[in-house]
C-alpha cells in the first residue's frame, strides 16, 4: 500500500501557495519520492527530524529557504501541517509549537 499526502487545511494550503513556485517544484519532488519510496526511505538532505513526531521537508531555491513540517499518521499519510520560508539557521520555536498545535487537529 503507497502512502498518500495530504495537506492539513485551507491555512497550510494558503501557506504552501505563498512559497515561490522553484521552492513549491522541489517540494513536490520530495512529495513524489515519499510516496513512491516511503517517508522511512528519506534522508538528509530532504528531511530531518525536528522533535517528537515532527519532520520537516527541506527545500531551497533561488528565492531563499523554506520549510515544510508534517507528521506521519494512521493509514499511511503524510500530513504537512505548517510550511514557511526560512529567515534563521535554526527551524523557529514558533514554527515548531503552531505545527504540534496543528498536529492534534488530525483527524485519526
Amino acid at each position: 500500500m503507497e502512502w498518500s499526502v495530504e495537506v492539513l487545511d485551507d491555512r497550510v494550503r494558503a501557506e504552501l501557495d505563498v512559497l515561490p513556485v522553484d521552492i513549491r517544484a522541489k517540494l513536490a519532488r520530495i512529495l513524489e519520492q515519499m510516496v513512491t519510496f516511503g517517508p522511512q526511505q528519506m534522508r538528509k538532505p530532504h528531511v530531518k527530524p525536528l522533535q517528537d513526531k515532527l519532520w520537516e521537508m527541506r527545500m531551497t531555491g533561488r528565492d531563499g529557504i523554506a520549510r515544510a513540517i508534517y507528521v506521519l499518521a494512521h493509514r499511511r499519510r503524510i500530513v504537512i501541517l505548517h510550511a514557511f520560508i526560512k529567515k534563521t539557521q535554526r527551524t523557529p520555536p514558533g514554527a515548531i509549537r503552531l505545527a504540534i498545535a496543528r498536529a492534534q487537529e488530525i483527524e485519526p
